[in-house]
């Protein structure tokens, strides 16, 4: 949402978007210091929560730096740094959307230093998967960091992005699985309704891509009104766009759940 306009805000609250949450991520360039991190997590703590409220959206948020800036290692630690500081900011779930993006050796030991982060201060987890064609191994190298560390509870993490070819290997490990809708990459509502017609809508979260390309904030609604022209229930509709989510997020003692509008 740092991305976004006032406008977008308005729509969500319109749409009845009881609540946001919005996970550290790519500004669509590299930052070149820490300084410049700090001030985007102050964004994230302080000042979009308080823009949320003006429209009566409660607003949480994710902290990390992303996989594509890890790659620098003297910069992504200096960042991991200073997480610890923000961890107590009455909107932060958790370590996140962490992962990897070339699935390279340098971006595997960013991931491995945000799991410990999140162990050492018993955070809920957030995880990007990579694009296209790397995908798959990326999702694997990530499951097998996750499961490296015996005190991940995998009911605990929700693995993002995923797509049909590695939806069922996510739910299958028991991790919770995200779904994000996006318009130019990652899944439409149709592909979204259609893996979770074939393969599962237990530990399963939509999420609206809502950054600085193109993309829809009102993509979740979107998928509801796709999944009742299908001719799905309102209490089913209601399970995977509503219910699922504040069951994975009241895991966290930040959460306050919204009222149903």
């Amino acid at each position: 949402m740092v991305s976004r306009t006032t406008d977008d805000y308005k729509a969500m609250a319109l749409a009845g978007c009881a609540a946001i949450c919005e996970p550290a991520f790519w500004a669509g360039f590299d930052r070149k210091s820490a300084d410049g991190f700090y001030d985007y997590f102050c964004q994230l703590t302080q000042h979009e929560p308080a823009r949320a409220q003006k429209l009566g959206i409660p607003h949480y948020s994710w902290l990390c730096i992303n996989s594509k800036e890890s790659e620098d290692m003297g910069l992504a630690r200096e960042v991991l740094a200073l997480i610890p500081e923000f961890l107590n900011a009455p909107n932060v779930l958790g370590i996140g959307e962490i992962g990897l993006n070339k699935n390279t050796r340098n971006e595997m030991k960013i991931l491995e230093e945000h799991i410990d982060l999140a162990v050492k201060y018993n955070q809920l987890i957030l995880v990007h998967t990579p694009h296209l064609e790397d995908k798959r191994k990326g999702t694997r190298l990530i499951l097998d960091a996750l499961k490296n560390n015996p005190k991940i509870e995998p009911h605990r993490v929700i693995i993002d992005h995923v797509e049909e070819h590695t939806f069922k290997e996510v739910i299958d490990q028991g991790f919770w699985a995200g779904i994000t809708l996006y318009p130019e990459s990652k899944a439409s509502p149709q592909r979204a309704i259609d893996m979770v017609e074939t393969i599962s809508s237990q530990r399963v979260w939509l999420n609206s891509a809502c950054d600085w390309g193109h993309s829809d904030p009102l993509s979740v609604p979107k998928t509801a009104l796709e999944m009742k022209r299908r001719g799905h229930s309102v209490q089913a509709i209601d399970n995977l766009i509503f219910g699922n989510p504040i069951q994975f997020l009241s895991q966290s003692k930040k959460f306050v759940r919204p009222e149903v509008i």
